[in-house]
């Protein structure tokens, strides 16, 4: 069901399927409760770990909007993470990063998270049998191509989900719409016969759609990055499921 509670109609036959990454593939909302964990008991007063789940859901809203500058091209990867951890020790009481200070706090913070990916489980599912069924599969992510790929290693991917365009790929990320047309250029798919299935409705669903791909928002149950109004939904106009296992069937495939 949507989130406006209409069931999606069959989108009918397509040639491939292109996903984002982090909370598509991967369970990256629960590998930064690892991160942000391991921050907290290294660097924040004490009790801050007993606030964790404030601290996911301020570090996902992004309120500064760097991660998304950084994927404009206007900030670089190191630049926009110290700013969100700034950002976090000043809402949890934590000391000022300089950037001397950052690579170890980053050490911390990246051991937390890469030993918390793990994929979800309907996306391995899925993706076993889109590949039975004859689909051609890719990634498409607003990170690095090499970061990613080794997620998708990490976490059983490897093999069966080529990484096909980064944030690093084109110098931009999503919503443009060159990413959506490049990755399907190297999926080998014709755009308008190309899903693609990402968990935010602006730069996943919305942007691909715009781009002429078959968008799909993905509205995992559990807390949402952002606030979604049920009318910004109608807007996109494009289907919406809460789990991969209900894609098979958008498809066509039974």
């Amino acid at each position: 069901m949507t989130a406006l509670g209409v069931a999606p109609t069959s989108i009918g036959p397509v040639d491939g399927v292109l996903f984002d990454v982090d909370d598509t593939l991967v369970d990256t909302r629960g590998a930064f409760v690892h991160a942000l964990a391991a921050v907290a008991g290294a660097y924040l007063p004490a009790g801050a770990a007993d606030r964790v789940d404030e601290m996911l859901a301020a570090w996902r809203a992004d309120t500064g909007g760097h991660y998304r500058a950084y994927t404009r091209g206007e900030l670089g990867f190191v630049e926009q993470r110290l700013l969100r951890a700034n950002q976090l020790h000043e809402l949890f009481g934590g000391p000022a990063l300089s950037e001397a200070d950052f690579a170890a706090w980053d050490e911390v913070f990246d051991a937390g998270f890469v030993a918390g990916w793990r994929a979800h489980e309907d996306a391995s599912v899925l993706v076993d049998r889109l590949l039975a069924a004859g689909l051609p599969v890719g990634a498409l992510s607003n990170a690095g191509v090499a970061y990613q790929e080794n997620k998708l290693a990490r976490t059983g991917f490897g093999g069966r989900v080529p990484m096909l365009v980064g944030v690093d790929t084109l110098g931009v990320g999503k919503p443009d719409p060159a990413v959506f047309l490049e990755a399907a250029r190297r999926l080998g798919t014709d755009p308008a016969r190309t899903v693609y299935v990402g968990d935010e409705l602006d730069i996943d669903a919305a942007a691909a759609a715009a781009a002429g791909l078959v968008g799909i928002w993905l509205d995992r149950p559990g807390g949402r990055r952002v606030h979604v109004h049920d009318r910004e939904v109608a807007a996109a106009g494009v289907p919406v499921i809460t789990t991969l296992a209900e894609l098979p069937a958008l498809l066509g495939l039974g």
